[in-house]
């Protein structure tokens, strides 16, 4: 019999709906029942994707007793936290602070005002790992909550108030101005946290750190020093080499659990991919190195063959598992190698790090062993021969591989990851074309990925409407759940940065409409933003989030938004507000750098003068195109052949027959000139 989790659209809700456990989705429904029979509740959150979710499922929430126990003495709720990351945010930090660690499943005991008072991750079915069963937990819960409530009153009590202040502890303001002295502590100190040696940050397990990698790509190219770029292009490559990345179809994997970026946890998410995009972008833009162009264009090929909906939209993720086993799908045993190829291929099994015995739990994990060059060295064959065998080895293994069970999607579309993946198809529009690689195509000679983000851009603001409100999550043609911070300051930069890239102003227009809702209803008065909107009232807290996650700071992006925005339209609290974000959260970003990367991008950029570029004129298009082909990261470029009212920084900017381009710091626009020199030299001054 199904629980009450068969009415809804999320693939991970369906994925329990048939367990024994009483489930409930996040909602007053459940929580009135537990004030109505004076019961804890139990929220358990997941993903999807998530391997370990899967095995406590089977474990767990699938054996009879131990759901019958679940719901006589508990109120259940499951919650995807790609619907509802306010929540997943909450319980997890709520997490944290009692036992230091989190991750997913996160299953966390609250009161029926759903404040949280315990909680953990995955807990087995047995005593093991150092924790109680998953039975023993809920006995000594049941205990704690029909003999202790006084306790429980107070340990719930104490946990909100730390969650109020938790958040605005990560800034303090100390007065100090901001100058490239800034840029290089944070360099210094995401060096100190560097695997130099394999790439990357920290020890296993090991994330992209994306954001990182970008701020110390963008370190190298306004002050030429190497160690941070040489670990900026180190991380890539061992990811680009290593069984995170899919050898055959392109596409990343969410982390590696080992130091070597060998064994990933397969699933692949929008997020990740679009965001290592972006970092690809910047280091092909810095380097011009062909194999940096060719991984861009093969993952976002995986995103549109793997991850698209038929509307327009990007699915969530692909699952971990399949036919019950993580990574099946993607790993090869010595006899599946061998079957596929009909035989034994010597310089593809170097290649790929082939063994007999695997090099991952007695199978294979395909990745980049030994190089191109270095296999045509050892068998005295050109290089291209050498590509062109390995090519033919992955023609055949892909053929193979199609026919196995594929991992399950999770297909519903999120707004923010949505808005992530058009800020990388525009940023790949810019670097891979034009002067970049000299072969402009598409309709005008625009990109293809400029034209692609731009359809996708409209179907983001057709498809995530429900009675004119932006909302969080769509499928199957409905859009549901408010939509939250990162929702709208991802859109947000996505409209700016598609407007910068196809030349079409209408977009900033419309990015500066949402700026007014955002400022009306997500507005702190520290002068940074809520999480939540304030007309949402089922959380007992509204957080002020301000660190990278596994996605930039929100908080940051906005500071981004609102200088754009705000030199756009001449708003010029909005770029006095944006300076004091990035003031407040200087000191925070230098000592805790690495998890504040998205903050060390806009304080570098600041530090080095943020300025929009802009273009009036008859022969604008032509300009503007000269420009995006230079990698200028502190710059905004925008470009028109005639007078835009609606944008007041094109006032009096045009001219009968002339052809200016304006170089406008936050204080003024400089004196205009007419030609690209001319102007970078403004804009790098």
């Amino acid at each position: 019999m199904a629980n009450k989790l068969i009415n809804e659209q999320s693939p991970y809700l369906l994925q329990h709906a048939h367990n024994p456990v009483a489930w409930y989705p996040w909602g007053d429904e459940a929580f009135d029942k537990a004030k109505t029979e004076h019961k804890p509740v139990i929220v358990s959150i997941g993903y999807a994707a998530c391997h370990w979710c899967h095995v406590m499922e089977k474990e767990s929430f699938e054996d009879e007793p131990t759901a019958a126990y679940m719901n006589a003495h508990f109120v259940c709720i499951k919650v995807d936290r790609e619907e509802h990351p306010d929540v997943d945010h909450l319980y997890m930090d709520a997490v944290q602070a009692i036992g230091g660690s989190g991750g997913w499943p996160l299953n966390v005991f609250v009161t029926p005002e759903r404040a949280p008072f315990y909680g953990g991750t995955y807990y087995p079915p047995r005593p093991a790992y150092n924790r109680p069963s998953w039975m023993q937990l809920l006995q000594r819960m049941t205990e704690i909550w029909t003999k202790q409530q006084d306790e429980v009153a107070m340990q719930a009590e104490q946990m909100i108030e730390h969650l109020k202040q938790a958040s605005l502890k990560a800034y303090t303001s100390t007065g100090e101005g901001i100058n490239k002295e800034t840029s290089r502590k944070i360099t210094e100190n995401l060096l100190k946290q560097a695997d130099i040696e394999k790439g990357g940050f920290g020890n296993a397990p090991k994330f992209p750190g994306t954001m990182a990698i970008s701020f110390l790509l963008e370190h190298y190219h306004f002050t030429g020093n190497e160690p941070a770029l040489k670990h900026a292009l180190r991380s890539l490559d061992a990811m680009i080499e290593g069984g995170i990345y899919d050898q055959l179809a392109g596409g990343f994997a969410r982390y590696s659990t080992d130091r070597n970026w060998l064994a990933p946890h397969f699933e692949k998410m929008l997020y990740d991919n679009a965001l290592l995009v972006s970092a690809l972008c910047d280091a092909y833009s810095i380097t011009k190195n062909i194999k940096y162009k060719l991984i861009i264009e093969e993952t976002i090929a995986f995103v549109e063959n793997e991850l698209k909906d038929t509307t327009g939209g990007y699915y969530c993720a692909l699952d971990a598992d399949s036919e019950g086993e993580e990574g099946k799908f993607y790993t090869w045993t010595w006899d599946e190698w061998i079957e596929a190829l009909g035989e034994n291929d010597v310089i593809a099994e170097q290649y790929f790090g082939i063994k007999r015995e695997g090099n991952w739990e007695g199978t294979n994990i395909l990745h980049v062993a030994t190089g191109i060059a270095e296999l045509s060295v050892e068998n005295n064959l050109p290089e291209e021969a050498v590509k062109l065998r390995i090519d033919a080895v992955k023609h055949k293994l892909l053929a193979v591989r199609k026919k196995r069970e594929r991992p399950i999607t999770d297909d519903k579309s999120l707004l923010s990851w949505n808005a992530l993946m058009n800020i990388s198809l525009c940023k790949a529009g810019v670097s891979l074309s034009g002067a970049y690689n000299d072969k402009p195509f598409g309709s005008a000679n625009t990109s293809k990925y400029i034209e692609r983000a731009g359809e996708h851009m409209q179907w983001m603001l057709d498809k995530f409407q429900n009675n004119g409100k932006l909302q969080h999550a769509w499928k199957n043609g409905i859009a549901k759940i408010p939509a939250k911070l990162d929702d709208y300051a991802y859109l947000v930069q996505a409209l700016l940065q598609l407007a910068s890239a196809s030349g079409e102003n209408k977009w900033i227009v419309k990015a500066h409409e949402l700026m007014r809702v955002i400022i009306s209803e997500f507005s702190q008065e520290g002068g940074f933003f809520y999480y939540t909107p304030e007309q949402q009232s089922d959380m007992p807290v509204r957080k002020v989030d301000l660190y990278d996650g596994a996605t930039p700071s929100a908080n940051a992006i906005m500071a981004q938004n609102l200088w754009i925005c705000g030199m756009c339209m001449e708003q010029n609290e909005w770029i006095e507000q944006a300076g004091n974000m990035f003031r407040n959260m200087s000191d925070t970003t230098v000592k805790y750098s690495y998890s504040f990367g998205y903050w060390a991008l806009m304080i570098q950029r600041y530090s080095e003068g943020m300025k929009t570029i802009v273009c009036s004129g008859t022969e604008a298009e032509d300009y503007r195109k000269k420009i995006l082909a230079n990698y200028l990261p502190q710059a905004f470029l925008l470009t028109s052949q005639k007078e835009i009212f609606e944008l007041p920084i094109f006032e009096k900017k045009f001219f009968a027959g002339k052809m200016y381009i304006f170089v406008c710091t936050e204080e003024a626009c400089l004196s205009p000139v007419s030609s690209v020199e001319a102007a970078f030299r403004l804009v790098n001054q």
